[in-house]
């Protein structure tokens, strides 16, 4: 039920109740990004191989070495997948709470250049935040790559 929820239509709420600040923004940041966070690592954690969790009960494990030893490694896949969405996910939720209550950055400078009519402004925001979302998927390459083995 909250990932079929609008996250934009509780901007007047999170305003309400974190004030009009940064605060605000980081609400409604890890509002539009937590659910599909949760739901892609639950995903990941049912995904574990019975034989796996069997083999290493039959050996008295206690539930944080099944977690450290099976569930976490074999999650790894579907958590770096996670990030990858995240990264996107979470620069819409900085810039929807920057157009609600901010007075600077990148969401206030599209939403300020759109209601002047100035296209540059509006664009030199959206190649800025392009770039800036694409550096960041890039060190999520390149931790998948160091996390997990290719043949």
């Amino acid at each position: 039920m909250l990932n079929a929820l609008p996250k934009v239509a509780l901007g007047p709420v999170i305003i309400v109740w974190a004030g009009a600040g940064i605060s605000s923004i980081l609400i409604m940041t890890l509002a539009i990004s937590i659910i599909t966070t949760i739901i892609g690592v639950y995903s990941g954690f049912m995904q574990v191989e019975e034989e796996k969790l069997t083999l290493l009960k039959s050996f008295g494990a206690t539930k944080m070495q099944i977690f450290k030893m099976a569930v976490f490694p074999s999650s790894i896949p579907n958590i770096i997948n996670a990030l990858k969405i995240n990264v996107g996910l979470s620069w819409v939720g900085v810039i929807m709470g920057e157009f609600l209550v901010s007075k600077a950055g990148l969401g206030y400078l599209i939403v300020y250049g759109s209601q002047v009519f100035n296209l540059d402004l509006v664009m030199a925001g959206v190649v800025v935040l392009s770039v800036v979302a694409g550096i960041m998927y890039f060190f999520v390459d390149i931790l998948e790559k160091k996390l997990i083995k290719y043949n």
